[in-house]
């Protein structure tokens, strides 16, 4: 590849929301508020269970991991949604560009198989209680965190780099909020074939592969509850489960209608709106989820409220 074929856009321009000029004043105001939620949110949660000994299992152990890849997955695109709302300027430097979205994938890709590895760490509770302890110790949850994030980064580094060494020597503006791969790929002034069956293999490969495994534990999980003959376990065993089915549910609803969908159903509004909530509204949820539904945080959060109030006095 000649290295003037890759000079030749040397920023992107966004489009964004600009066909809603009437509404970037409220829009800024919303996104803004759903970022410092999701901020706060996540912050909260890898605070408590990191300082609180009652929070030292398996479980909370990735929890903490998710609330990393969801401030991390915010931060990497929200704060430059903000500034374009904010200003006139809706622009990003090709090297920006390619940075942003390789963040954009690796925390992607990551939050997807983590979140089959939490569905593989209730398995391991319900159906094998006797065995927990010894199956999910440090070392085994240490390996099972390790996988997504090495898979992450190997994906994002690929299809970041296979679709950056592209010719972008056409038009330089999307009709999206930010570097997302298909509206990016669509500026290529080359054959974008390879590139279109490569996304599509990644997208099955570890969306869909990951979201099976998900539903295969949530079968045996369902099956052993079921067979259990207090209601009383049957309800606290539904209860450990519900925060993390009500999360895969939204995030992958939203990435595989995004991602999975045929192309007669492709829309550049629904595209932006959809992206608006898995990038913005579900990371702001998450962590909403996780306190309300569950009685362990919000005793640990009492705790670290009592304890300051002793600090001040």
């Amino acid at each position: 590849m000649k290295k003037d074929n890759q000079s030749c856009v040397t920023e992107i321009i966004f489009l964004g929301f600009s066909d809603f000029q009437a509404m970037q004043d409220l829009l800024f105001l919303l996104i803004l508020i759903f970022y410092l939620i999701a901020l706060i949110g996540n912050s909260l949660i890898l605070i408590l269970s990191s300082t609180d000994p009652t929070l030292h299992s398996p479980m909370y152990f990735f929890l903490r991991i998710l609330s990393v890849l969801e401030i991390g997955y915010t931060c990497t695109i929200i704060p430059k949604t903000l500034g374009h709302l904010f200003s006139e300027g809706r622009t990003i430097s090709f090297v920006g560009c390619g940075i942003q979205m390789y963040f954009f994938i690796l925390f992607g890709i990551t939050e997807c198989c983590l979140l089959s590895v939490m569905a593989y760490d209730r398995y391991i509770a319900i159906c094998k209680p006797l065995q927990y302890s010894g199956i999910m110790n440090f070392r085994e949850c240490v390996l099972l965190a390790s996988i997504p994030w090495g898979i992450g980064i190997v994906v994002a580094f690929g299809q970041s780099i296979s679709i950056f060494t592209l010719p972008f020597c056409g038009p330089n503006r999307i009709n999206h909020f930010f570097c997302d791969i298909l509206p990016v790929l669509r500026l290529a002034t080359a054959d974008t074939f390879k590139n279109e069956v490569a996304i599509a293999t990644v997208t099955v490969i570890f969306i869909t592969v990951p979201f099976v495994l998900i539903l295969l534990s949530y079968v045996l999980i369902i099956v052993t509850i079921l067979m259990m003959p207090a209601a009383e376990n049957r309800r606290k065993a539904f209860s450990t489960c519900s925060s993390h089915l009500i999360v895969v549910s939204l995030f992958y609803g939203t990435t595989t209608f995004t991602y999975i969908r045929p192309k007669s159903m492709y829309s550049l509004d629904s595209d932006r709106i959809l992206s608006l909530l898995y990038t913005v509204v579900i990371p702001a949820f998450n962590p909403i989820i996780y306190s309300l539904r569950n009685k362990e945080i919000k005793a640990a959060f009492m705790k670290a409220i009592g304890r300051r109030k002793a600090l001040l006095r």
